[in-house]
């Protein structure tokens, strides 16, 4: 079966089983946002000017909201340096898929995407170029980094990201501690509520708001819901199920309820909360905590911004579980770079010129590093001045365990819904944590069957 026919069958597929439903633009005017902005205006994509004899052009339909002012300049640099056209389109937040399932049935598809992992990579790679022998894949620091199906390279990791807990270490001291008093759920738990009981009195709560709609939710059902998973695999000594048995739910509710209790806002408000409403309650120093990635580091600290590296570090998430004192971030990547094999050989060629260039050149480089706060798994790549990289270096350098991205082994997109839609109504009084354990179990289940009969 060709690629077309395949894609046909899953956009119908998709279609039926209400995928698609609120995706109501095109990569033409997807949304280019911030990370947690999915309500932001759709934005029109850039497409740099190519000199006449350029061969080959390049559509990169971008992941990442928060970098896409970045790869656009990106962008511009390349086409003003080598005449050949760059498209960055940039898909707005928790809508990647369904944008890229949009564009992939068009004529003038994207000639590079992204897929999360494993089993993103299972519903694209008929559309994957082998990227084996590949100059690109030659500049990798390790094989680890290369997505495979079979001796085909079919995805190369491009970034690699920690998430934790960002801390505002300023508010932190007024409420009468530091960074280094927080090595465990317990230690988290009692200065948490302790700031709860003096909120008042200090003028700022434990959390920020653990916004539940579509720009926040993927903090909870998808990045906050890897710890349950990633230390359920490290007890059963796996790396993927079919049935999740959520032997560490009971955790993930004690740091979910932590958040909500202790926030900025009523639980009951958490459905109608941004993203933007998180990071801004930051920014105002309304709240210690920040759960969020390293992503965010030039949305804190740099021109304009009220933070400098002096003010933040980043602690991990502790639920409760293992050798907490010996615990690192988050650290790993859902981002694997794929080429378009249906593209044609000038685009194809145009493409990996691209992305050779990006992680090879001192401008791509620099770019990624500096302007997107990157650390690439790239042998020119130069160091990160983010500060939560740096954090999550020394953890590592200490030697505190990170926590895997084993989230890139969630069933699908259909089972984080599931399991989002329960914590929000859970978090407004109108579910149960018994709702979200089925969502979570029962749900993962169904979703991987659904994906074994596919």
């Amino acid at each position: 079966m060709n690629a077309k026919k395949t894609l046909s069958l899953s956009l119908a597929s998709a279609m039926a089983l209400g995928l698609l439903a609120g995706c109501g633009s095109s990569a033409s005017s997807a949304a280019a946002s911030s990370a947690a902005d999915s309500t932001a205006p759709a934005a029109d994509s850039t497409s740099t000017a190519a000199t006449a004899d350029a061969a080959g052009k390049v559509y990169y339909l971008n992941f990442k909201p928060e970098q896409d002012e970045a790869w656009q300049d990106l962008a511009a640099k390349y086409t003003e340096e080598t005449g050949v056209p760059v498209t960055v389109v940039t898909a707005a937040s928790g809508q990647y898929e369904t944008t890229l399932m949009s564009e992939m049935a068009k004529s003038d598809a994207p000639t590079l995407f992204q897929v999360n992992g494993p089993v993103g990579l299972a519903s694209w790679k008929d559309y994957c170029y082998d990227l084996s022998g590949t100059p690109l894949a030659g500049e990798l620091t390790s094989d680890t980094y290369a997505l495979k199906d079979g001796d085909a390279t079919l995805g190369i990791g491009y970034v690699i990201e920690s998430y934790g807990l960002i801390t505002n270490k300023t508010l932190l001291e007024k409420a009468g501690y530091k960074a280094e008093d927080i090595k465990s759920f317990d230690d988290l738990k009692k200065v948490a509520e302790d700031i709860t009981a003096r909120k008042d009195e200090l003028g700022f709560a434990a959390f920020t708001s653990a916004g539940m709609d579509g720009s926040s939710d993927w903090r909870y059902k998808t990045h906050l819901a890897n710890l349950p998973i990633y230390f359920e695999y490290q007890a059963d000594g796996i790396n993927n199920t079919d049935a999740i048995k959520g032997t560490y739910l009971d955790n993930y509710k004690n740091i979910f309820d932590l958040y909500i209790n202790n926030s900025t806002c009523d639980p009951a408000e958490l459905a109608g909360k941004t993203g933007d409403d998180s990071r801004n309650e930051f920014l105002n120093n309304e709240a210690v905590f920040y759960q969020n990635g390293s992503w965010e580091y030039t949305n804190l600290v740099g021109d304009g911004k009220p933070f400098t590296d002096d003010d933040l570090t980043m602690l991990p998430i502790y639920i409760g579980v293992g050798d907490e004192a010996n615990q690192g971030l988050c650290t790993g990547t859902e981002n694997y770079w794929c080429v378009n094999k249906e593209a044609s050989p000038e685009d194809i060629q145009a493409t990996l010129d691209f992305m050779y260039w990006c992680v090879t050149s001192e401008e791509g480089t620099t770019a990624m590093a500096n302007d997107m706060g990157f650390v690439i798994p790239f042998k020119k790549a130069i160091e990160s001045p983010n500060l939560f990289v740096k954090v999550d270096n020394e953890m590592t350098a200490e030697g505190k365990t990170p926590v895997a991205w084993n989230f890139s082994t969630m069933p699908s997109e259909n089972w984080k819904n599931g399991v989002g839609s329960a914590l929000t109504a859970y978090a407004a009084g109108t579910g149960s944590w018994d709702d979200v354990v089925t969502a979570f179990v029962d749900g993962w289940a169904t979703e991987a069957a659904l994906n074994a009969a596919a």
